[in-house]
């Protein structure tokens, strides 16, 4: 605690005996409540002695979070927060924490929802999701809501998961408070102006009791604890650095680990987080803010015959073309809604005609390999102005990599593991925005822009006794590098399952030595390897997990927690359905029983996935 603190001595011990040893999932509770008492002080003033909160007469708020990565998580507890600050009363549930049958008597319902996949809910909110979808969904006239979808429109189901809810909660006979909002990935704009909409129409239709005052803790005290828990879960806020702030990491290491003649190129990155007080824990991500490439961003500008030196406004400052183009916006990233208003700036019928009704197919073709570069080049918009085209782009998101190292094994460090992204599409070579930067560019003694994503859905059991199965083919292997180092370090006597896959022995076994030595050492109880490459069938961990059905079974019988780390469209579909199946053999059961058993475990938090 620094000196300038305005806490008296007791006040700070009080504060320290709170925060120590508190969960991730307790430290995110109390900064959105603290978030509320924050918010209520700045606006009744500095010199407010108390905070304010709901009277027993204040109407009931209900918000309900389906999240995968944790946004969605975070926009509720800041609706809680607001809430809360209006007068409300206010009950916060993830969806698998949510008792369906309370749905009927809930008749103020705020839903934020990620969508993943196809279309998808988040894990923990499948269930909720059948239950609303299926028979047993009460009536619920008289019940208002609102819904906010967070996605990313470059995929097909643009926040499908959102339109569903709202769709299904009318349905059932639901009215809106505010019209459904669909937030592309950069959210944060659209989803305060969603939260600020949703009170003002509460207000109206619910007529809160004013808040009162109650004893307590001041205001100095109320912001000193509100700055101490905002920001990721997992840093408990002890730094500065954040998304819009980055902390400039230097490269301690940077090496390759895919071996000569393999068909990857995959990269170990080492970076250093000295003096930033940034901290994480096994399952978080490092978020790595991206700069597009300089020879891409000058052929876009002169396929637009635009002055690189004009001015354009951000969100945030005021650029030339050139440098909004590097920093500021996707160019890469093709999405329907690109080409919808780049379209509005042309006279190409055949743009039209792609984005006409019954097209979908023919659409997403056309999106699959191509760039904002493509477009521009193929359907030339005469006389564009630079405020017109900047208004198609999306802005430029960090990219996130699941963090291969254990803070408890390498103080003041992080790992990542990198698969470098080039192909050749449509007649041009083509490079991932951040892979091939941290490949190519990120050697050691460079800088790398760097902060901490938390993931509250991806963490070891509290529980060190608790064995962990692993599967992660490919660069999924990431978090359980981290995940292995952290039990160790900790001395955790709990059993390591690992299964992993690639697509060949000698050139693609990444981590092996360590692997071996984990093996060696008992860190590592069993490891199942496949490398689909090597023999005329290709084999996959799916078909290991085949294999070792029956033992996999009693792991998860003793009490196993079960972690997917890796590609969401393929491979984790096939683990989940040979999740089942090994389920249904080895536990005699149905198949109906087999996955509500594997239900179970998610809901249980036992099985937990971290897929793209």
């Amino acid at each position: 605690m620094q000196e300038t603190t305005p806490l008296n001595a007791q006040q700070a011990l009080l504060l320290s005996q709170l925060v120590d040893g508190l969960s991730t999932e307790q430290l995110a509770w109390v900064r959105g409540f603290l978030a509320g008492i924050n918010h209520s002080v700045r606006h009744a003033g500095a010199q407010t002695p108390a905070f304010a909160t709901a009277s027993a007469a204040a109407p009931h708020l209900t918000i309900l979070y389906g999240s995968q990565t944790g946004h969605a998580q975070e926009v509720a507890e800041h609706a809680k927060a607001r809430a809360v600050d209006a007068g409300f009363k206010v009950d916060l549930f993830a969806m698998g924490d949510y008792k369906a049958s309370r749905l009927k008597t809930d008749k103020l319902l705020l839903v934020t929802v990620s969508t993943q996949g196809e279309g998808e809910p988040p894990d923990d909110a499948r269930d909720f999701c059948d239950f609303l979808h299926g028979a047993k969904a009460p009536k619920l006239e008289g019940t208002r809501f609102a819904v906010l979808g967070l996605g990313d429109s470059s995929y097909e189901k643009f926040c499908q998961a959102g339109k569903d809810f709202d769709v299904r909660l009318a349905e059932l006979g639901g009215e809106r408070l505010v019209a459904r909002v669909d937030s592309d990935v950069d959210y944060d704009a659209p989803a305060e102006r969603w939260i600020e909409d949703v009170i003002e129409a509460l207000k109206r239709v619910a007529a809160p009791a004013a808040p009162s005052p109650a004893k307590g803790i001041g205001s100095a005290e109320s912001l000193t604890l509100a700055a101490l828990t905002s920001g990721t879960p997992s840093a408990a806020a002890s730094s500065q650095y954040s998304r819009k702030r980055p902390f400039e990491a230097t490269v301690i290491e940077n090496i390759t680990l895919s071996g000569r003649g393999s068909s990857k190129e995959v990269h170990h990155v080492e970076l250093s987080l000295e003096g930033s007080g940034l901290t994480y824990e096994p399952g978080d991500a490092l978020g790595v803010v991206v700069t597009n490439d300089d020879v891409l961003v000058d052929n876009l500008i002169d396929a637009l015959a635009l002055d690189p030196q004009a001015t354009t406004t951000t969100q945030d400052s005021t650029l030339s073309l050139r440098d909004a183009f590097l920093r500021a916006y996707d160019i890469t990233t093709l999405s329907r809604g690109f080409l919808e208003k780049y379209a509005a700036l042309t006279d190409a019928t055949e743009l039209k005609a792609l984005l006409a009704a019954g097209n979908e197919t023919a659409l997403r073709d056309y999106l699959y390999g191509r760039d904002v570069l493509d477009v521009v080049r193929q359907f030339p918009a005469r006389k564009v102005k630079t405020a017109e085209f900047v208004g198609t782009l999306r802005t430029l998101q960090p990219r996130l990599y699941s963090i291969a190292s254990s803070l408890a094994a390498n103080p003041d460090a992080v790992h990542i593991t990198v698969g470098a992204v080039r192909y050749e599409s449509h007649d041009r070579s083509r490079r991932g925005v951040a892979s091939t930067y941290l490949a190519d560019v990120a050697r050691e003694g460079e800088t790398v822009p760097v902060y901490i994503e938390g993931n509250r859905n991806f963490k070891l059991p509290s529980d060190t006794n608790a064995p962990v199965i692993m599967i992660g083919p490919g660069t999924g292997i990431a978090p359980f590098r981290a995940f292995v180092e952290e039990r160790q370090a900790l001395d955790a006597p709990g059993k390591n399952w690992l299964f992993f896959g690639d697509r060949n022995f000698r050139t693609d076994f990444l981590y092996q030595r360590e692997w071996q030595r984990y093996v060696k050492d008992g860190a590592l109880t069993r490891i199942d390897l496949a490398f689909s490459r090597d023999s005329e069938d290709k084999v996959y961990v799916q078909h290991r997990m085949r294999e070792q059905g029956k033992a996999l079974y009693a792991w998860l019988q003793e009490g196993a927690h079960l972690y997917v780390c890796g590609d969401a469209d393929q491979m984790a579909r096939d683990v989940n359905t040979a999740l089942i199946d090994i389920v249904a053999e080895h536990g005699a059961l149905t198949q109906d029983a087999a996955a509500e058993y594997v239900k179970t475990l998610q809901r249980e938090k036992r099985y937990q996935r971290d897929v793209y």
